[in-house]
């Protein structure tokens, strides 16, 4: 269906081309400098985990359970580090490992070990001639740079209300063996905020790849984001596998950088027992240690998943009106326009917004050009690709609601103003 420029008269839409342009120079005149690019916490976030910083002092007892915390030892991580990640991934502690502050380096870590060294004792990667992984795109960008980086072939899998395409990714994995992983964010998922319904879950957990090494990296960065009054329930892909009778199939990561403090939290990783051995013993070879000062912090700030669930609700409270702003702005100034959809998300850190055919790079373009930085165009596609250059990230929680606000003006009136141009360059 035509947008409402596209419906215009010729006359009437150069007008109203000419009334944006006078709109987007005086939003240039205010000399605005905001930053929508990526998903940070904002400063009263980070604020909320500050306590954490006097939990521990020259008195505290520096011993967990058999682990002695103020030497070298435990690379798996404390005993009661484990726990917690256990706990909120859903799985058995003598499965996780807990090591670094950040998940991805994790995830770079165990592609980079299948690259060079192989997995469950198959050939290394590199020693296989092409290798593939799948992409579900729109999606996390910088899942994309770790397997190109490597001179893996990414191959994009278009992202549904539900998941992403398990027709595509069952004949891929069934039927390639090139294809050694799918980067997956289940809940809340990385731009589009959906989560993965059951029956994707399960359709992910029967698989039976045609390599034996391929791997499901099952990023569960968000799941215990949510910001509204629903939390979307994500069926746990372990538990799955083992109704579908299968194993050593997942690698689940997961962290507390929008927990506690980015870059300072603590990282994890859940795998089967022959998987978590191999990458034990993976992990060895660069960790003679983990951070045991920083996960001791953390068990005695958050104690459990209860006491994790509370503190996410103060988030919550800061994070909601935010997303909440989002909507109320594109809904009034692009909600009978036609031009575009977005998402509505129950938790995670981003919209899913799509315009035009053809208009992500130019309004992307032209948001810098008026004072607010956003995520690159095409960033949500693997190499930037992004076929019908549409689609763009919204990341709203960094900026105080007052400059979000203003982004948003902003971001409606370039988007107005970029369809607008498109309607009339489609006549030329």
């Amino acid at each position: 269906m035509a947008n409402i420029y596209q419906q215009m008269e010729s006359e009437e839409l150069d007008a109203t081309i000419e009334e944006l342009e006078r709109e987007a120079a005086d939003l240039k005149a205010q000399n605005l400098a905001l930053d929508m690019a990526r998903g940070k916490p904002s400063p009263e976030q980070t604020a909320l985990a500050r306590p954490m910083l006097d939990v521990l002092n020259s008195s505290t007892p520096l011993v967990d359970g058999n682990a002695i915390v103020d030497n070298y030892g435990t690379p798996e991580g404390l005993p009661s580090a484990r726990r917690l990640a256990a706990e909120i991934l859903g799985v058995d502690a003598e499965n996780v490992v807990v090591n670094g502050s950040s998940s991805l380096n994790l995830m770079h870590d165990l592609v980079t070990h299948g690259f060079t060294n192989g997995v469950a004792g198959n050939k290394p990667f590199y020693q296989q001639g092409e290798v593939k992984w799948l992409c579900p795109a729109p999606g996390y960008d910088r899942h994309f740079s770790v397997t190109a980086h490597l001179g893996i072939k990414n191959v994009p899998i278009p992202m549904l209300e539900d998941g992403p395409d398990m027709d595509m990714v069952q004949r891929l994995v069934e039927g390639d063996p090139s294809v050694k992983g799918i980067w997956c964010v289940p809940k809340y998922a990385n731009p589009t905020g959906i989560t993965y319904s059951d029956e994707v879950v399960r359709r992910f957990a029967q698989l039976q790849p045609a390599a034996p090494d391929f791997r499901i990296y099952w990023d569960n960065a968000y799941c215990v984001h949510a910001f509204g009054e629903k939390d979307d329930n994500l069926l746990n892909i372990f538990d799955a596998l083992k109704e579908a009778g299968n194993t050593d199939l997942v690698y689940e990561f997961g962290s507390t950088a929008k927990v506690t403090f980015p870059s300072s939290g603590i990282a994890f990783v859940a795998a089967s027992k022959a998987d978590i051995t191999e990458i034990r013993k993976a992990f060895a070879v660069e960790r003679v240690s983990s951070e045991k000062f920083s996960q001791l912090a953390h068990v005695l700030f958050l104690k459990d998943l209860d006491g994790v669930k509370a503190h996410m609700r103060k988030h919550a409270a800061i994070v909601g009106p935010r997303f909440a702003l989002v909507e109320q702005k594109l809904t009034d100034g692009l909600g009978q326009t036609g031009v575009a959809t977005w998402t509505h998300p129950h938790g995670g850190y981003f919209v899913s917004f799509d315009g035009p055919k053809g208009s992500a790079r130019k309004t992307v373009a032209l948001m810098a050009e008026l004072g607010v930085k956003l995520t690159p165009a095409g960033a949500t596609w693997p190499y930037g690709d992004d076929p019908n250059d549409s689609n763009i990230r919204i990341a709203p929680t960094y900026p105080s609601l007052e400059d979000l606000g203003k982004a948003l003006d902003v971001f409606v009136v370039a988007v107005k103003l970029v369809s607008a141009r498109l309607a009339r360059e489609s006549r030329a």
